[in-house]
């Protein structure tokens, strides 16, 4: 079986009876411009669509040396808030025309420096990632040759762009009513080494505090930010208790699908706990358990992310270079 063959230009031309250049400015849209006869600029796009011909896109960046391309780095693209971030970014990206590469890194940093070595060597023409890294030396480095931005997380005080959700304050807003009237709050969060975890543990504490509820040492603790994690933590914890707890408060919505899977599954949907969260998701309004979240604004996310890397590219100076954006608490419990 013979392999398909990739229309060029080339054959655009010799189909069309004119010069490889003829056909390349027609192709380009600059035909009109440089008075390139009707009857010809018709001719080559016909025969243009009847091969369903296609410009490269390797061919395209040499011309303007962009590939038109962008990069996006997650830890994890089942995570309900990263996809739903990455498909307004994809739309956005796919309105301009523009090329959207997702790379996943499973929270490791080692495959996030493969992750973003792959994308570089596919000539993107910027990156926006949500680093599970320690520090931003690698990425300061890499800021020298394209366009870095960060979002979701904060990594120390790095001074490359970024675009974020506020988590203190939101956090302490949501848990600090609840507080008032339980005597145990437990907190789930993942790895305590990323900025989302120690976010929003400063103001889980902070609500606590505001409520007069002093923080236990064992309410503290501390996983992945998955479904088998929060199953595992509250499996864990019920056993060590007996019971429920009072309270709790997932650090994302993982965590959260963890606890609710294990709750259905030991017929405990009823039993007297109080659930908030970070993170909504679509499908708590379904649900006869009520959770309290906070609710970021993932479209805002990425229109900002969009816009910033943009413009970077573009050659702009960034006028905020840190953005925060406010996040939303939205009640569900009377």
């Amino acid at each position: 079986m013979n392999k398909p063959k990739r229309v060029t230009i080339n054959d655009i031309a010799s189909l069309a009876g004119v010069s490889k250049s003829t056909a390349s400015l027609v192709l380009n849209g600059r035909g009109k411009e440089l008075r390139v006869a009707e009857a010809t600029r018709q001719r080559v796009m016909e025969i243009a669509q009847m091969t369903h011909y296609q410009p490269s896109i390797h061919a395209r960046a040499l011309n303007n040396s962009r590939s038109h391309t962008i990069g996006l780095v997650v830890p994890e693209m089942t995570n309900h808030g990263f996809a739903t971030f990455s498909h307004a970014l994809e739309t956005l990206c796919r309105d301009a025309g523009l090329q959207l590469l997702i790379a996943c890194t499973d929270e490791n940093s080692s495959q996030e420096t493969l992750a973003v070595n792959n994308l570089i060597q596919r000539q993107v023409d910027g990156l926006i990632v949500a680093s599970s890294q320690l520090n931003d030396s690698e990425y300061q480095q890499l800021s020298r040759q394209l366009p870095v931005l960060l979002f979701d997380r904060h990594l120390g005080d790095s001074t490359l762009p970024l675009v974020i959700s506020e988590s203190i304050i939101s956090t302490a807003t949501l848990v600090e009513p609840i507080a008032r009237e339980v005597e145990e709050f437990y907190f789930f969060g993942g790895q305590p080494r990323i900025s989302p975890t120690r976010d929003r543990l400063a103001g889980f504490r902070q609500g606590l505090e505001q409520a007069g509820l002093a923080v236990q040492p064992e309410w503290i603790l501390h996983g992945h930010y998955n479904a088998s994690s929060g199953y595992e933590m509250f499996a864990e914890l019920v056993m060590r208790l007996g019971r429920v707890p009072q309270a709790l408060f997932c650090a994302a919505c993982g965590l959260q699908e963890g606890v609710l899977r294990y709750l259905s599954q030991h017929h405990l949907l009823s039993a007297p706990v109080r659930l908030c969260s970070f993170d909504d998701h679509y499908l708590y309004d379904a649900l006869s358990v009520k959770i309290d979240t906070v609710m970021q604004d993932n479209r805002q996310l990425a229109w900002r992310c969009f816009e910033t890397l943009t413009g970077l590219i573009d050659g702009k100076l960034t006028e905020t270079p840190h953005i925060y954006l406010p996040a939303r608490v939205r009640r569900r419990t009377p």
